[in-house]
C-alpha cells in the first residue's frame, strides 16, 4: 500500500489535501454557523470564471481565479452587509452570472478539455510544486489569522448585531472570512474540483454539528471527518482511477449519512 508514496504527484496531493482539509473545516465552521453555506458554491463558480479568463488570456491558472474570487467575495459581502440585500439572492446572482460568463469564455477558448476537466472535478496528478508551496503557506497564514481573531469572529458569527453594538468591527471580520474562503476555494480546485469544493467546506462541519458538542470539539470533529474523507478519497482515486473530488465528497457524504442515523 505504501508504494503509493513513491510517486511525487501523490506526495504533493496528500500534502495539499491534508492542508486544505484542516483549513476548509475551520473556515466551514464559521461559514455554516453564519448560515452562509451557499457562499463556497458561489465562490467556486466565480473561480471557474477566473479559469475561463485564464484560458482565454493565457494567464496564470492559479492567481487569476484567486483574484477574481477575492474581488467577487468582497463585493458579495459589501452588498449583503452595507446594502442590506438578502444573502441568498446575492449569492444566486453572482453564481449564475459567473457561470454564464465562464461558459462563454470557455467556448471562446479551446472549449472543454482535460485541463478544464481537472479544474471542475479535481485531479491528483495536476498539483504542481508551486501550488503545494502556495497552499501550505496560505494554510498556515489563514489559520494564524483565524485563531488570532477567534473570539471576536465567533461572537460575530453567533450574534452579528450584538457584536456590532459591542464595538467589534463585524464588517472587517466578515470580509476577512470571505476573502480567506475565496482563496481557499481557488486553491482547492486541483484536488477537489470547482464543482465539489463547496461540499468539502460544508459536509464535515454539518456532520460534526449532528453530535451537538461545544464549538471547539465540533471543529476538531469536523477536521477529523475532513481528514479521513480527503485521505480515503485520494486513495480511492489512485487505486480505482476515479475523480479525486468525487471520491472525497462521497466519503464525506457517507460520514454525514451514518452520523445522521446515529443521532436520530
Amino acid at each position: 500500500m505504501f508504494e503509493i508514496f513513491d510517486y511525487e504527484f501523490m506526495q504533493r496531493a496528500f500534502i495539499v489535501g491534508i492542508s486544505l482539509s484542516i483549513l476548509t473545516s475551520v473556515l466551514g465552521s464559521f461559514v455554516v454557523l453564519k448560515r452562509y453555506a451557499m457562499l463556497p458554491d458561489a465562490l467556486s463558480h466565480i473561480a471557474l470564471l477566473g479559469v475561463g479568463i485564464g484560458l482565454v488570456t493565457g494567464s496564470s491558472p492559479i492567481y487569476v481565479p484567486i483574484l477574481v474570487a477575492v474581488v467577487a467575495g468582497v463585493a458579495i459581502e459589501y452588498l449583503r452587509y452595507r446594502k442590506r440585500l438578502y444573502s441568498d439572492a446575492i449569492l444566486s446572482i453572482f453564481l449564475s452570472g459567473a457561470l454564464a460568463m465562464a461558459i462563454v469564455l470557455i467556448n471562446i477558448s479551446d472549449g472543454f478539455n482535460a485541463s478544464l476537466f481537472s479544474y471542475l472535478f479535481g485531479s491528483i496528478t495536476a498539483v504542481s510544486n508551486q501550488e503545494t508551496i502556495l497552499t501550505i503557506s496560505f494554510t498556515l497564514f489563514a489559520l494564524l489569522l483565524l485563531f488570532g481573531s477567534y473570539r471576536k469572529l465567533l461572537f460575530a458569527t453567533l450574534d452579528e448585531d450584538t457584536a456590532k453594538a459591542s464595538g467589534i468591527n463585524v464588517f472587517g471580520l466578515n470580509i476577512m472570512l470571505v476573502v480567506l474562503s475565496a482563496i481557499t476555494v481557488a486553491l482547492s480546485m486541483r484536488i477537489v474540483g470547482i464543482l465539489l469544493i463547496g461540499a468539502l467546506m460544508v459536509l464535515p462541519i454539518s456532520t460534526a454539528l449532528l453530535y451537538r458538542e461545544n464549538f471547539i470539539t465540533t471543529v476538531l470533529m469536523a477536521i477529523l471527518f475532513s481528514l479521513v474523507s480527503v485521505i480515503s478519497g485520494l486513495l480511492i482515486s489512485f487505486y480505482f482511477a476515479i475523480s479525486s473530488g468525487a471520491s472525497i465528497v462521497l466519503v464525506a457524504l457517507i460520514f454525514f449519512i451514518i452520523s445522521l442515523f446515529l443521532n436520530l
